[in-house]
């Protein structure tokens, strides 16, 4: 461990974060991008340490992977592709997404490999894994700031390799015994309290430096899935996968009482009430709004139109693979719950497909993105904005007749 990083008793996640970058600084540890506050630093040796990888028993024999996107982890990235296992990389700040599976062209070379394990190979050669995916991940690389040697960790201080590992959780795609790794700088690898952690942190089972190879022997228990109630309504809408496995939980039983709506927050109903009534740009506005202008929903080819009668020039977002047999309400329902409702929705139950229209490109765009990894009766709907509405505003559907559910 590098003498310079001292802590001092009582110290916070925040300290220690804050220590850590300065002395990375001070020292000049860091590779591009710089300055590393408020990063998963990008320390010089990190190639040297991710190395070490090849060493692990468990890297070895595994054949998925599961590692974050941040600049350290690149030479991980590409052994994992080297060896030929399956990479898994999480969607940068889980804005469309949970996972993007990196496909590499037939017979790419080490260069290509090396290109697929940058942000912009993530871009140019990957597929979105869904919610539905029968994923199994048998090894989890994470970045850190700090990382004791009994395997606590302190992230970047957003959350999101905590949340993406309690996801993993919900859709089943990590066990108990699954193994995370976190590749650092040794100036990294410092004492610190376990009082700092908390239920939702993760913990590390080894601990990478270019010197180093840590066995914790770490016995917390990781993150057992969504904590719904430290999750914030802010956060959903930061998240939009978020949604979707709420909705999932909800309709399994689960409680998923938000921070926002627990009984122990501040101003909790309001709270819950301001998030109705945000003016945000996002569908939220839609939602309350929709209410006062919405008709009966129909069924059969048929068209919703607004209490008024008229049809106006909407933006339209198309959603297909819906399951034989489901039911517009059934799809109402899942709307309302990623507040999402149309101002129309067009309802082709023979075709297994619907189009939903909204007031605005933004406001569509917003619900296709809210809605990525939606399903139904256990099948993953396809959700995006429809071919045909760019010019004409709206899908145009001949030969309907209105019929009432």
């Amino acid at each position: 461990m590098e003498a310079g990083v001292r802590l001092g008793a009582g110290v916070s996640k925040w300290e220690i974060r804050e220590k850590i970058w300065d002395y990375m600084e001070a020292n000049n540890l860091a590779d591009f991008p710089r300055p590393v506050h408020h990063r998963i630093p990008n320390f010089k040796g990190a190639s040297h340490a991710a190395a070490r990888l090849l060493g692990l028993q468990e890297f070895k024999s595994a054949k998925t992977i599961k590692i974050n996107p941040d600049a350290p982890q690149k030479t991980a990235r590409f052994l994992t592709l080297e060896a030929r296992k399956t990479l898994l990389v999480p969607t940068p700040r889980l804005r469309t997404g949970l996972f993007n599976k990196i496909v590499p062209p037939p017979g790419a070379t080490k260069e290509i490999l090396r290109i697929c394990a940058t942000s912009q190979g993530v871009k140019n050669y990957s597929v979105p894994i869904g919610l539905d995916a029968k994923v199994q991940v048998d090894l989890v690389v994470v970045g850190s700031v700090a990382v004791s040697e009994k395997g606590w960790r302190i992230g970047k201080g957003e959350g999101f390799a905590d949340m993406e590992y309690a996801m993993m959780v919900s859709m089943g795609a990590v066990r108990e015994d699954t193994l995370v790794v976190t590749i650092v700088h040794d100036c990294q690898v410092v004492d610190f309290a376990e009082e700092l952690l908390d239920d939702h942190d993760l913990t590390v089972d080894y601990i990478l430096t270019p010197t180093r190879t840590i066995k914790t022997g770490c016995k917390r228990p990781k993150p057992q899935g969504i904590i719904w109630h430290k999750v914030s309504y802010e956060m959903l809408e930061r998240i939009p996968i978020l949604k979707n496995l709420r909705y999932r939980e909800n309709q399994a039983g689960k409680d998923v009482t938000l921070k926002d709506e627990h009984p122990d927050f501040p101003n909790a109903r309001k709270a819950v009430e301001s998030d109705k009534n945000a003016k945000t740009g996002n569908t939220k506005l839609q939602a309350e709004s929709t209410s006062a202008q919405i008709g009966h929903c129909h069924d059969g080819n048929d068209s919703l139109s607004t209490k008024s009668g008229t049809r106006g020039a909407l933006t339209t977002v198309y959603v297909g693979n819906i399951p034989p047999g489901t039911r517009v309400s059934e799809l109402k329902t899942a709307l309302r719950e990623f507040h999402a409702s149309p101002l129309r929705l067009t309802w082709q139950e023979a075709q297994c497909r619907a189009f939903l229209g909204y007031a605005d490109k933004m406001t569509a765009e917003s619900v296709v993105s809210s809605l990525k990894g939606l399903s139904l009766r256990g099948r993953s709907l396809r959700v995006e904005m429809a071919k045909n509405q760019r010019n004409k505003g709206q899908v145009e559907i001949s030969g309907q007749r209105n019929k009432s559910e």
